[in-house]
């Protein structure tokens, strides 16, 4: 069985189980529980895993696969049914497009250590990371906004009225700027979007509260 090494709250690991959960691919959930409270001896182990010591990582065989758009990469070539990529090619890289945006665009500028070095290293306060936060993830959406408004391809969801990659990237960023208090008004169709995917099984079953390790943390853990 395949194991995913995840955070509850991680927009990363949110897109991959979405993914796993979209095709139906049993595995088991592994906790970085005791990475995220600094236990020495699960970071040493666990650097041996990912150098980065960062989630998601996912464990299949002997393979140790990071990066979340290479993970779910992956699952698409093991696993192709039911694919998450559009058959044609514009359509797929259309959905790469969104997923880069995304990844690449608007998370390494809002992730939780970016934050943590904020107030570590250059004393800003909660309000000082905020408006930074919010800025960076409205600028983004506003991109994505843009790019959907003006797209032939976009159907019930990012791509079509199937979901793909897009969709499974689209949903954990929109969860994290809902939970940092960024306003959606300005963004209908990601609105329309995001109420779709939240009810379907898979986008249901990959939520953060419902993960094994949701109970673990203070609710101000990421802050």
């Amino acid at each position: 069985m395949l194991e995913l090494y995840s955070y509850y709250r991680s927009t990363a690991s949110y897109r991959v189980r979405i993914a796993l959960e979209l095709k139906k691919i049993p595995y088991k959930y592994k906790s970085v529980y005791k990475l995220r409270k600094n236990d020495p001896i699960f970071t040493e182990e666990y650097s041996k895993i990912n150098p980065q010591k960062l989630v998601p990582t996912l464990i299949d065989g002997n393979a140790h696969i990071s990066q979340s758009l290479a993970i779910i990469e992956y699952l698409e070539e093991c696993y192709p049914q039911p694919s998450l990529l559009p058959n044609d090619a514009l359509s797929r890289a259309y959905v790469r497009q969104i997923a880069l945006l995304i990844a690449c665009d608007i998370h390494p500028l809002s992730v939780m250590r970016i934050r943590r070095y904020f107030t570590s290293n250059m004393s800003l306060n909660f309000a000082q990371k905020m408006l930074w936060y919010r800025h960076w993830v409205n600028e983004g959406l506003q991109a994505l906004e843009e790019i959907m408004s003006n797209s032939k391809l976009r159907g019930s969801f990012c791509c079509g009225d199937e979901p793909t990659i897009a969709d499974a990237f689209l949903i954990p960023q929109v969860y994290n700027a809902e939970r940092f208090q960024c306003s959606l008004e300005p963004y209908p169709i990601i609105r329309q979007i995001y109420n779709i995917c939240l009810n379907q099984p898979a986008f249901i079953a990959a939520q953060p509260h419902l993960q094994p390790d949701a109970s673990e943390y203070s609710p101000t853990d990421e802050y």
